[in-house]
């Protein structure tokens, strides 16, 4: 069903089950330690990269291959594994057996997905300064579009109260601030660090394995490497709950966001307890917040709970009326406590048990659920199972489990995004 092997130092290729799917993939996911210093150039990168490669240098040129590959997709992007990034590049396709004329499909996307990441197309040895200043612009963009969905906005700005100068603090998007000092050679020498320091890992679905693994080693004989570690788990220290309230004119629904603490990241929960305790707290339709802060006392229009296993942070976000804010954070506050001190029925366990299966189950209806699935396995450090063998775990979590679980957060920030007073024309 699925095999994982080492290729090289800090480099594997796994390789899964996509036998009922007529389509194949080909993931690289490249995990490498985030700094402050270069967070934009790295927000930029995955933008100039999925514009095109060395034999494919620009977007007008990969669109047509693409097409000619019976409609292929592609996408790069930058995401977080606890404290540091992960570069990713997929590509997805109809597999060889279905082309029409017998092309190595396989040997194809990998191209493609490898030229993106170790071929990129530059000019003079630096990436291509037009595109690097139409993709500095397409993030200023998405930067200054923040603001816009006070949703987003009230938890990115919790978050910096609550994470600081810490390495989680890091944002994922850059700093528009530090948009002027994006080069085409600062871009450059991040693209060379990523290449150098990330650990590797390549999924492949339905594709040729054995044709990926040549076509990996191959591309880097070039590369010199110096794989690092991955950052180890970490928490906030417990402190004095802060709040942080903002004003916006014009805002008709507030927004809140409070942030919980473990303390310290030593003795992290398995994976399945801490999905039980957020979908019996707020992550799910059967949870204490959904149905008593929202359905009963209708305190709010939405309200949920998520955690970060690898950060040690809670988060509870809501959408309240202006003025309801106090209300609401205190409702919130008493079903934590409750489920901390109080009875957890079997009933609520079990509500939430079949929700989780469920999505565990709906994994396998597509390629991209299956190789998340594993991929999040490996950013953990444990060995792989299939979703079937975490529903078994789903099932052994206990309600003392979730409460033990849940006792253990500290509250810590509270930001609050409401309406101001309209400005008055003189």
């Amino acid at each position: 069903m699925f095999e994982r092997k080492q290729l090289a130092p800090g480099v594997y290729l796994t390789t899964l089950d996509a036998e009922k799917f007529n389509r194949c993939r080909i993931t690289i996911h490249l995990r490498y330690p985030a700094l402050r210093r270069s967070a934009t150039d790295a927000a930029v990168l995955p933008l100039v990269l999925e514009r095109g490669y060395a034999r494919c240098p620009d977007m007008t040129a990969l669109s047509r291959k693409l097409a000619r590959l019976y409609g292929a997709d592609l996408g790069v992007d930058l995401g977080t594994a606890g404290t540091d990034r992960v570069l990713t590049v997929d590509i997805c396709g109809i597999k060889d057996k279905f082309a029409l004329t017998g092309e190595n499909l396989s040997a194809e996307y990998a191209d493609i997905a490898f030229g993106i990441v170790f071929e990129p197309y530059l000019v003079d040895g630096v990436f291509d300064p037009e595109a690097v200043r139409i993709e500095k612009e397409t993030l200023d963009r998405r930067l200054q579009a923040e603001f816009n969905n006070k949703r987003l906005y009230c938890v990115r700005q919790a978050r910096r109260r609550f994470y600081g100068d810490s390495p989680a603090g890091i944002e994922l998007g850059g700093y528009r601030a530090d948009l002027p000092d994006v080069t085409p050679a600062t871009l450059k020498a991040e693209y060379d660090r990523i290449l150098s320091t990330a650990s590797i890992d390549v999924m492949v679905q339905g594709a040729d394995s054995a044709r990926v693994a040549d076509l990996l080693l191959q591309k880097l004989e070039k590369v010199r490497r110096t794989p690092q570690r991955f950052a180890s788990a970490m928490a906030m220290p417990v402190t004095e709950t802060r709040h942080f309230t903002e004003e916006i004119p014009g805002v008709t629904q507030a927004k809140l966001c409070m942030l919980f603490t473990t303390g310290t990241p030593e003795d992290l929960p398995s994976i399945s307890q801490l999905r039980m305790a957020m979908s019996v707290f707020g992550g799910s339709a059967t949870s204490r917040l959904f149905r008593n802060v929202r359905e009963k006392q209708s305190l709010c229009y939405y309200c949920g709970a998520s955690a970060l296993r690898s950060t040690g942070v809670m988060m509870v976000d809501s959408g309240v009326e202006p003025g309801g804010e106090a209300k609401a954070e205190a409702a919130i506050l008493k079903e934590l406590e409750d489920l901390c001190r109080g009875p957890i029925t079997e009933e609520e366990m079990d509500d939430c048990r079949r929700s989780l299966m469920s999505g565990m189950d709906a994994l396998g209806d597509s390629l991209g659920g299956l190789e998340n699935w594993y991929y999040g396995q490996i950013a953990r450090g444990e060995a792989l199972a299939p979703p079937e063998y975490g529903k078994v775990l789903i099932q052994a979590v206990t309600a003392e489990e979730v409460r033990e679980l849940l006792n253990g957060y500290h509250y810590s920030v509270c930001y609050a995004v409401t309406a101001g007073n309209e400005e008055v024309a003189p």
